[in-house]
């Protein structure tokens, strides 16, 4: 998947659903108690550097523009910790998967996101899982955030590359939109086999989103002591992510 550093809409890369019941708090506290596993995500005095890819087919469009809406959280999050890099990475079509450059503004990130409309096709979470294997060893990714509805490729060949990632050391954060079951089972796996954690947040719930991802990029900025005092402040997000991530 090759890298957009112009500042323009993102390169390109190579390589029907019922309404979904309302999270329970158990299933947040689940979520962010799983966190607690990890191991510290970033060295001192470095940036913690988190992939946001997110599924922009056509289903996604009330998703995809709330998440325009909430990216910024995550760097004003990871900004009172020591800092974020983010790769917006999306997908949308048959093939075309795009990712930009590295950016540490959340305006910036939301001038590239306001540039993609979102279009019919089909799921394309192996290449995102292929790209952050190839980023990182590039240079340390600390956390992949996926944001989707639904997976229509082979969980087999997903499960593969979501192991390797866990031996890389890049947990898999997979937020599901909705409740379609065949979908929990792959994000569940993926999240699993990662090392990461898997979470369901109601359609239009844009303040759940918003937990979960400040969570993830609190644990992508200052690792594991970040995340528990993000919990410790009653953040709904981390206590979900934090429960679920204990051995």
């Amino acid at each position: 998947m090759s890298n957009d550093r112009s500042g323009r809409t993102p390169a390109p890369a190579d390589g029907a659903r019922a309404p979904a019941p309302q999270s329970t708090r158990s299933e947040i506290d689940v979520f962010l108690s799983k966190v607690k596993s990890l191991a510290p995500a970033t060295g001192s005095g470095q940036r913690g550097r988190l992939i946001f890819a997110l599924d922009a087919t056509m289903s996604r469009q009330p998703t995809w523009d709330t998440a325009c809406r909430l990216q910024a959280d995550m760097f004003r999050e990871a900004a009172a910790i020591g800092g974020l890099d983010v790769q917006l990475v999306y997908y949308r079509g048959l093939t075309e998967c795009r990712a930009s450059r590295w950016v540490s503004k959340a305006e910036r990130l939301a001038a590239l996101m306001e540039q993609i409309d979102c279009r019919g096709g089909h799921t394309q979470i192996a290449k995102i899982i292929s790209h952050a294997k190839r980023e990182t060893q590039t240079k340390k990714v600390q956390a992949l955030v996926f944001v989707g509805d639904a997976m229509e490729e082979k969980l087999d060949d997903l499960c593969h590359g979501a192991g390797e990632l866990g031996l890389l050391g890049v947990p898999a954060f997979m937020f599901q939109e909705g409740n379609n079951p065949i979908t929990e089972q792959a994000f569940r796996e993926i999240a699993r086999l990662s090392h990461g954690a898997f979470c369901r947040f109601d359609v239009g719930a844009a303040h759940q989103l918003a937990e979960l991802l400040r969570a993830v990029a609190a644990y992508a900025a200052g690792g594991m002591r970040a995340l528990a005092d993000l919990s410790a402040r009653q953040q709904a997000g981390a206590m979900k992510l934090l429960a679920q991530m204990r051995p």
